[in-house]
């Protein structure tokens, strides 16, 4: 017979005077003992407990919903609403769980099994992989099929250690490489090193992306394992800024109709990058002596590394590669002046020196004068005459910048 418990108000009251409740559930048959808990602040909450501890003696009983791990995967990407190139990859993330697991009713997942499984994952998608399998279980959880996750509890997932960026060293070097590619294909490589816009989304670009008057190019599609998709993300929809050599690159390029792709296969359609990198890109770095070879995305690390280089802040960096600022932070933090001009007055303070050779940040227990604003953007008269698309955004500074109006300069 399954239990229903019951909830029902305590007679005693709280310490301020308020109405308390409790929940009583038998463990087994009529006879059997009866577990109660008490001093929840409302019948809701008490009703929660309760489903929860019924839930749980239903599964010790083998009456409770109980699902493999396979079933449960199934189950779960069938509600996930995502893009189908994301379904994809999750699917494929969780595989290798589930060809391990998948028999493992969810309350026999063990977390010393699921460490032991991580390190026989190859180390390039390790990480993924028990990211994935942690989203999962998170869903079972929620679900009340699950306690813990057992993905989580006592389970290290450390990230992988970054690859090294290898941007080109200068724009004469990119030229160089431009003019190997020939005039249909050198104009490519020089837009894509200006924009930092990802190889599937300068391959997808259309004439009518490109607007000239405002200097500005649109980022609405991307092209990747021959299918047109919509950005993952918000930020991926964005205006990307053209500097003047994306503009020269642009004029090098034949006219097209608006609906005409901006860099068309030589036969007409979308190009494709693995006959590109292995018939021109290739061959074009051995004959033009770059050493050590890049990768057709390490454009897009071009692009990040001369910005920041050039003072343009991370934040700003960031809306116009379309990536997060802590992504953006992770892979090119070391390069950005922003943070460094923020350190520099704030350690050369005219405060007096500590007994540790530094700097007092307060002096008799008041803030030290407030220094003023660190510039991370361009003045508004400046903006107007480059005619900068996202303008109201580019005012804004990082948000740990240390802002005048609003905290002092500290750490």
């Amino acid at each position: 017979m399954l239990q229903q418990g019951q909830v029902f108000e305590l007679a005693t009251r709280g310490r301020d005077g308020k109405r308390l409740w409790a929940y009583r559930y038998r463990a087994g048959g009529r006879d059997a003992k009866r577990v109660q808990r008490g001093g929840f602040r409302s019948e809701a909450v008490a009703r929660a407990g309760l489903e929860r501890a019924l839930e749980k003696l239903r599964r010790e009983s083998g009456v409770g919903r109980r699902l493999t791990l396979a079933e449960f995967v199934d189950e779960y990407l069938a509600q996930h609403e995502v893009s189908p190139v994301t379904l994809e990859k999750l699917r494929f993330l969780l595989s290798r769980a589930v060809q391990t697991f998948g028999d493992y009713y969810l309350d026999e997942l063990d977390p010393v099994e699921i460490s032991a499984w991580r390190m026989t994952v190859p180390p390039g998608y390790r990480f993924e992989a028990t990211q994935a399998l942690r989203q999962v279980l998170a869903r079972a959880v929620l679900w009340r099929m699950l306690d813990i996750n057992p993905a989580k509890q006592g389970v290290e997932n450390p990230q992988r250690r970054r690859s090294e960026k290898r941007p080109f060293e200068s724009w004469e070097d990119l030229e160089a490489l431009a003019d190997r590619l020939g005039p249909r294909l050198g104009p490519m490589v020089l837009f894509a090193a200006a924009t930092g816009m990802r190889p599937g989304e300068w391959v997808a670009l259309e004439h009518r992306d490109i607007d000239r008057a405002g200097r500005v190019a649109y980022v609405n599609r991307s092209f990747s394992k021959g299918k047109l998709t919509s950005p993952e993300t918000e930020a991926s929809i964005r205006a990307v800024p053209l500097q003047a050599r994306a503009l020269a690159a642009l004029d090098q390029l034949p006219p097209g109709g608006p609906g005409d792709l901006l860099f068309p296969a030589e036969r007409g359609g979308y190009l494709d990058l693995h006959n590109f990198r292995n018939r021109n890109w290739k061959p074009a770095q051995i004959a033009v002596g770059i050493q050590p070879f890049r990768r057709i995305y390490d454009l897009r690390h071009t692009f990040a590394t001369f910005a920041l280089r050039a003072g343009i802040s991370t934040f700003e960096l960031s809306r116009y590669m379309g990536a997060s600022l802590t992504m953006i932070d992770r892979h090119y933090g070391h390069l950005a002046r922003d943070g460094r001009e923020h350190a520099i007055p704030c350690s050369t303070s005219s405060a007096p020196a500590n007994v540790h050779g530094g700097r007092w940040w307060t002096l008799r227990g008041r803030r030290s004068p407030r220094p003023p604003p660190v510039k991370t953007t361009e003045v508004a008269a400046k903006q107007a005459k480059t005619q900068s698309p996202l303008k109201d955004s580019n005012r804004r500074p990082p948000p740990y910048h240390c802002v005048a109006r609003r905290r002092t300069c500290r750490f």
